[in-house]
């Protein structure tokens, strides 16, 4: 990839993914939800200090089946860096609990536990929660609360958490008895879907039904070796949300050669990637200047991305498109 030296590429291209321009801090703690049976979210959040800002927007992120909030540290430590406070939420029944001291490899492990619908809709029940709560936890910690800005949310997440954050954003998702239901969060103002995951087989509602009540803003990102680790599917089935959700603003970033799990940090049973430092940093790069032109109304880092500098940038390591929602 080279910098193009064109006024549109700005400083995105020109961005160190290797830097961290503000000392960031991590803290960990636990929410109850003492109306789901004293549920614990665990959460973790990434922030900078000593940034000028007393305004940053927060996001939030979910992990995927099996995961935890230790993912993506890679693109959270980032994105704080830059002025932007992320927080990890843990959701109990589809985390690292399925396989955490049990024999044989994760993957397998899970390949073989039944997920209940139960746990899918108590997932979405997380993320409400959460910002239910997000005002009175950034009180008690005002390190943090004293420079949040709850009022500009994003969300996102990786695989199942992906799934987590279309769902937020209007998606609509068979409930225990298997009718399509709305769950939507209206306080986001955008998100990122690492590894979108369509949800046809769930319903036979055609994909215009299913997708069409999306309204927030999203990226959408995949890559060409980006195969479903349980099913087996071919990453050109991600695409269906992006082509179905034609009330939202969207992008789409196609980066080749990127695989399933290069989103989460991790490899799981996959074999080494000798890309991955250079889809990481692609990654972090686009993840940064869409949540800048997005939730920061930042609007040159619009202009890279939705102009020439950001294909540019790619050069041939990938393919990006954006379409603009339908009236």
């Amino acid at each position: 990839m080279t910098s193009s030296s064109t006024p549109e590429a700005f400083w995105c291209a020109d961005i160190d993914p290797e830097q961290e321009p503000y000392k960031i801090l991590i803290k960990r703690d636990r929410l109850v939800d003492e109306t789901r049976d004293n549920r614990v979210i665990k959460i973790k959040a990434y922030y900078p200090i000593d940034h000028p800002s007393t305004e940053l927007p927060v996001i939030l992120w979910s992990h995927g089946l099996g995961g935890s909030v230790d993912g993506a540290s890679f693109l959270s430590r980032f994105l704080a860096s830059h002025g932007f406070i992320v927080i990890h939420m843990q959701h109990p029944g589809t985390d690292s609990s399925l396989w955490e001291g049990k024999d044989g490899h994760p993957w397998d492990i899970i390949r073989k536990t039944h997920i209940p619908r139960s746990a899918s809709l108590a997932r979405f029940e997380d993320v409400p929660f959460v910002l239910n709560h997000l005002p009175r936890w950034m009180q008690d910690h005002p390190d943090i609360g004293d420079i949040a800005d709850l009022e500009t949310l994003g969300m996102s997440g990786h695989s199942f958490g992906a799934m987590t954050t279309e769902v937020m954003a209007g998606m609509q998702f068979p409930d225990k008895n298997d009718t399509l239901k709305q769950y939507k969060e209206p306080r986001f103002t955008a998100g990122i879907l690492y590894s979108p995951v369509p949800m046809e087989h769930l319903t036979n509602a055609p994909p215009e039904e299913i997708y069409g009540p999306i309204t927030l803003p999203l990226f959408h990102m995949t890559g060409t070796e980006d195969e479903f680790p349980i099913e087996g599917w071919s990453y050109e089935r991600r695409l269906t949300i992006y082509k179905n959700s034609v009330h939202s603003q969207r992008h789409l970033l196609i980066t080749n050669g990127a695989d399933h799990m290069v989103y989460n940090g991790s490899r799981g049973k996959l074999g080494d990637n000798p890309n991955r430092e250079k889809h990481e940093e692609i990654i972090k790069i686009t993840a940064l200047c869409y949540w800048e032109a997005t939730l920061k109304k930042n609007e040159v880092a619009h202009d890279w991305l939705t102009g020439e500098g950001f294909q540019a940038y790619l050069g041939t390591e990938g393919r990006y498109e954006n379409t603009p929602k339908n009236s």
